[in-house]
């Protein structure tokens, strides 16, 4: 599937074939996808947890307003994030970079990042945002189907995954196939309302 077709077909589903299974070679490919996203200084602070454990499932959909897709989705994946990545994996993150550029940007992640915790917080979030869209459309491309997710209770789902405590949770993305249309999209502005040219009007 052509990009573009991704694009404009992809839709939040809310109800998949529980039946449905994605190989596991599909689900290292969309992994392997979803993690070719861009983040801040290269650190790739996101940690993907796929919930294969059926009552762990369950569990979470009782925290999820039993929204089917929970437990019906053959894939659901917590979008969560490591906010003191950059503490811990600067060196790593740049270790095959030439002496002199790594030399130039671990420090410079520190610098950044350090005594900034609403900055380390946004740049987590931005970074689990793309690799969510990624994900999403590297589904689609694939034939596959998903909905993105926010509607759960976040500390529950994090008790339930043993979040550690220095790591956040941006969102859950079910994949699957889906059983049912979905509505044509309620309602889209138009490129006038959204684009903004250089300033906004004061």
């Amino acid at each position: 599937m052509h990009i573009n077709e991704a694009i404009r077909s992809r839709r939040a589903v809310k109800y998949f074939d529980p039946a449905h299974t994605i190989s596991a070679q599909d689900q290292a490919e969309l992994i392997d996808l979803a993690m070719q996203s861009p983040t801040a200084f290269n650190l790739q602070h996101w940690r993907l947890v796929v919930v294969e454990d059926t009552a762990q499932r369950q569990a979470i959909r009782a925290v999820a307003w039993d929204q089917a897709q929970v437990t019906d989705a053959s894939l659901l994946i917590i979008l969560c994030a490591d906010e003191h990545s950059w503490q811990k994996n600067a060196a790593q993150v740049w270790q095959n970079a030439p002496d002199a550029v790594r030399e130039m940007m671990v420090p410079a992640i520190d610098a950044y990042y350090r005594d900034r915790p609403q900055v380390q917080r946004d740049e987590v979030m931005r970074s689990c945002g793309i690799v969510g869209q990624t994900l999403m459309l590297a589904a689609r491309g694939m034939g596959l189907d998903s909905c993105p997710m926010d509607g759960f209770d976040f500390d529950a789902v994090a008790n339930i995954i043993n979040l550690p405590s220095d790591h956040v949770i941006a969102f859950m993305v079910a994949i699957g196939k889906k059983t049912q249309e979905v509505w044509p999209k309620p309602g889209q502005l138009s490129a006038a309302e959204v684009v903004i040219h250089n300033r906004f009007a004061s």
